[in-house]
């Protein structure tokens, strides 16, 4: 199962995390909040429940 971790202001956000969290070795999703997806929107920023932890860890890490 997915879970957010984050919720990104903007697309540029939500990619860049996605991509540190990649780099760390976890499996990222990101979802536009929104059905039109626009690059100002909000995103979710999810992994699997089992690197949540991790996943949050890394955030705090990067200060996000």
């Amino acid at each position: 199962m997915w879970t957010v971790v984050y919720m990104a202001q903007n697309k540029e956000m939500a990619e860049k995390l996605k991509s540190i969290l990649e780099e760390g070795g976890i499996l990222v999703r990101i979802n536009p909040i929104s059905r039109k997806e626009k690059a100002d929107d909000y995103f979710e920023v999810s992994v699997p429940e089992a690197e949540v932890e991790e996943a949050h860890g890394i955030i705090i890490e990067k200060g996000f």
